[in-house]
């Protein structure tokens, strides 16, 4: 190779490396999520702009809780999604959370303000947003089908709407439903069935929550958090039932907004 050909490659190297340095730093935190909407959808927001030519979002894939400290020490991360199983374990590592986040009890978006770190919950407007689009209303009763991070945001709507719910569980507890005690009365009426658990993810595709399918009725909604595949086997038994059935892409989409949101004082 001549010199000069040399010398340049070598200059466009050092000057690629360094503007990656000089990045702004966003991503997603979670466990097992290649799979994850989340890069895909701030990636395609940042390309859109040369204003963000400047800025990065990537999936943070960690093992344990702990990995966390690794990624807050790097002095471009600028803002981070939190997804399963760490919505709720994150909080002790935050400076500070958002009353609702607090009420809540579990975080999905962290801005960095003013050298401290602080935690929100924006899936409660995207869950309640997505009700909206769908025009899910009028419901009776709520069975939400888990117990981390993200049924704790179901729970907080229902409690904040005066909705009557229950919690359905395969630990026992007191606080809990079993699903195999599930009978008849839980499903009566227009009854807002909310997959809170990743059972049936991509590329479990052939798994769905343990429910009596069989004596469910017609009137109630099968409502998936779950988002890839785009339908799952249980919105596929619902449909089958004659229930309306959807998945979690536009919560997905809505909360992300509100993390967009959130994120864009630091943009200037």
């Amino acid at each position: 190779m001549p010199f000069y050909w040399y010398f340049v490659c070598s200059f466009i190297r050092k000057i690629s490396t360094q503007a990656l340095k000089n990045k702004k730093q966003f991503g997603l935190i979670g466990k097992n999520i290649e799979y994850s909407f989340s890069r895909k959808f701030f990636s395609k927001k940042f390309s859109s702009n040369d204003k963000f030519l400047n800025f990065d979002y990537k999936n943070y894939d960690i093992q344990s809780i702990e990995g966390v400290n690794r990624i807050f020490n790097h002095e471009k991360t600028s803002g981070l999604n939190v997804t399963i199983p760490y919505k709720e374990d994150i909080i002790s590592f935050l400076d500070k959370i958002s009353d609702e986040a607090k009420k809540i009890g579990s975080v999905n978006t962290i801005c960095f303000e003013n050298d401290m770190k602080i935690g929100y919950n924006t899936d409660i407007f995207g869950f309640t947003e997505s009700l909206k689009a769908n025009k899910i209303d009028n419901i009776d009763s709520v069975l939400i089908l888990g117990t981390g991070g993200a049924a704790k945001t179901i729970s907080y709507f229902c409690v904040k709407n005066d909705i009557p719910y229950n919690i359905v569980s395969r630990q026992s507890s007191k606080m809990h439903l079993l699903y195999n005690n599930l009978d008849k009365k839980n499903f009566l009426h227009k009854v807002l069935i909310v997959n809170c658990t990743p059972v049936g993810t991509f590329p479990e595709v052939n798994k769905c929550p343990e429910l009596p399918y069989e004596i469910i009725n017609k009137e109630n909604i099968f409502f998936d958090l779950v988002y890839n595949p785009s339908e799952t086997l249980f919105m596929k038994k619902g449909r089958e039932i004659g229930c309306k059935a959807l998945n979690g892409y536009e919560m997905l989409r809505f909360q992300a907004e509100m993390s967009w949101k959130l994120w864009s004082k630091t943009f200037e």
